[in-house]
C-alpha cells in the first residue's frame, strides 16, 4: 500500500520544519532535503504502530487551500 501524504516546510532560524498535516509529524534539518528525510522516517516510525483502520483513514486527500490575507 502506498500514501500520499500533505508535506509543508517553514525555516526557523537554521532550520527547516517539515510538517505532515495528515498525521501530526513533525521534523526538522538544516536543509530541505534533510527536513524531508527525516519526516520520511518519523512518518515511517508513526505508521509502524497504526492499526489498519487508522491506515484506512490516511488514504484519503486532504482539501489544502491557500487562503489570502490583507495586513492594511
Amino acid at each position: 500500500m502506498s500514501l500520499k501524504l500533505t508535506t509543508t516546510y517553514h525555516q526557523e532560524g537554521k532550520f527547516f520544519v517539515a510538517f505532515c498535516p495528515e498525521l501530526g509529524v513533525t521534523s526538522q534539518g538544516k536543509s530541505l532535503e534533510m527536513a524531508e528525510k527525516n519526516l520520511k522516517e518519523a512518518i515511517g516510525l508513526y505508521l509502524e504502530d497504526a492499526s489498519p483502520r487508522e491506515l484506512k483513514r490516511y488514504r484519503k486527500q486532504p482539501f489544502i487551500k491557500v487562503l489570502d490575507f490583507d495586513l492594511a
